[in-house]
C-alpha cells in the first residue's frame, strides 16, 4: 500500500466510473442480472485491481499473486468489468454476459476466465474458501507476502456458514486475510435492517478476533489506508465494514433494494421508464465523470 496523490484518486474515480459505465452496458445487453451491488462496489475494486494488489493480468495464475475471492457471486458483474479493464480479457467480450456459450456467466466460474480464484453462487460460501486458502499459504509458506481478499455482502452474512468460518478465521490468527463487507443495507427482498438485522456488527466480528475497521466504501483515500492499515495487522485477521450506496453513481437507482436483482430495462418504473432506465444511467454517469473531470487538484 502507498499514499494516492490527488491525481491518483482523481484517475481512479474515473476509472471506477468507467467501469460502472461497463456494467450499465453489460446488463443492459444481457437483459438480467444484478445492478446495486455492482454499482456499489466499483470504487473497492478499482482501487484493489488499479492500486492495491500484486497481480500481472498478462500472467494470472503467477504463483506470487494476491488473491480476490468473490463471495457474493451475484454482483459478478464488477468483478468481469474490472477484469476487463485491467487487462485479463478483451473489453468487447464483456457484452456477452449471461448469454449462451459465454465465458460470463450469471455467477463467477474457475476456470471460465482469467483472474476468477472461487465460483461462487451460494452466498455464504465464499469466507470459508477464503479462510481455507490463507490457512494453508501460511501452512506451506510462512514467510508469504500473499493477501487472500473475501468480499461479501452485508445479506450474505444471514448465513450460519459466515460464522462458523470467521471462528476459524480468529482461532488462527489468520492475518493474511482481509474481509471487505459491501455494507449497503439492503439485499433482494428488503433492507437488511427489516429482513436481519446485522447490528451491532462491528462488535460481533471483534468477539470473533477480527480487527474491524469502518469506512466510507467509496472513499478512494479512505479506502486506501484501512487496507494499508489491515495488511500491517500481524495477529488477527481483519474486516472493513464498507458503507456503500447501492447503485451508486445513478441518483435515481440508488438505495432502492428493487435494483438488487433488476437490470436497466426492468427495474422499477416509478422514478424511470424502463425503455429509457438504460440510457439515462448511462447518460448520468458520463455528467459524473465530467464533474470529477472538472476537480481542481492543485
Amino acid at each position: 500500500m502507498q499514499y494516492l496523490t490527488s491525481k491518483e484518486v482523481k484517475e481512479l474515480e474515473l476509472q471506477a466510473n468507467e467501469i460502472r459505465q461497463s456494467i450499465i452496458e453489460m446488463l443492459s445487453e444481457a437483459g438480467s442480472g444484478h445492478t446495486a451491488g455492482p454499482l456499489g462496489m466499483a470504487d473497492i475494486f478499482t482501487l484493489l485491481y488499479f492500486g492495491i494488489l500484486n497481480h500481472d493480468p498478462k500472467n494470472p495464475d503467477w504463483e506470487e499473486r494476491d488473491r480476490v475471492i468473490l463471495s457474493n457471486g451475484h454482483i459478478c458483474p464488477v468483478l468481469y468489468a474490472t477484469l476487463a479493464h485491467a487487462g485479463y480479457f478483451a473489453l468487447e467480450e464483456l457484452l456477452t454476459l449471461r448469454k449462451l456459450g459465454s465465458r460470463l456467466q450469471g455467477h463467477p466460474h474457475r476456470g471460465a476466465l482469467p483472474g476468477i480464484e472461487t465460483s461462487s453462487g451460494p452466498l455464504g460460501s465464499g469466507l470459508s474458501q477464503a479462510v481455507g486458502m490463507a490457512l494453508a499459504e501460511r501452512l506451506n509458506n510462512p514467510y508469504s507476502s500473499k493477501f487472500f481478499y473475501c468480499l461479501a455482502g452485508d445479506g450474505e452474512l444471514n448465513e450460519g456458514q459466515v460464522w462458523e468460518a470467521m471462528m476459524l478465521a480468529g482461532k488462527e490468527e489468520l492475518s493474511n486475510l482481509i474481509l471487505i463487507v459491501d455494507r449497503n443495507g439492503i439485499q433482494i427482498d428488503g433492507y437488511t435492517k427489516d429482513v436481519m438485522p446485522l447490528e451491532p456488527l462491528a462488535e460481533k466480528f471483534e468477539a470473533f478476533n477480527f480487527d474491524v475497521q469502518e469506512v466510507d466504501g467509496h472513499n478512494i483515500r479512505s479506502l486506501n489506508d484501512a487496507i494499508g492499515k489491515a495488511q500491517s495487522v500481524y495477529s488477527q485477521p481483519s474486516v472493513i465494514i464498507a458503507h456503500t450506496i447501492a447503485s451508486k453513481g445513478v441518483d435515481v437507482f440508488e438505495r432502492d433494494f428493487r435494483w438488487h436483482g433488476n437490470p436497466p430495462g426492468k427495474g422499477p418504473e416509478d422514478r424511470v421508464e424502463r425503455d429509457e432506465q438504460a440510457m439515462v444511467a448511462l447518460r448520468k454517469l458520463r455528467t459524473l465523470a465530467d464533474t470529477i473531470e472538472a476537480q481542481d487538484i492543485s
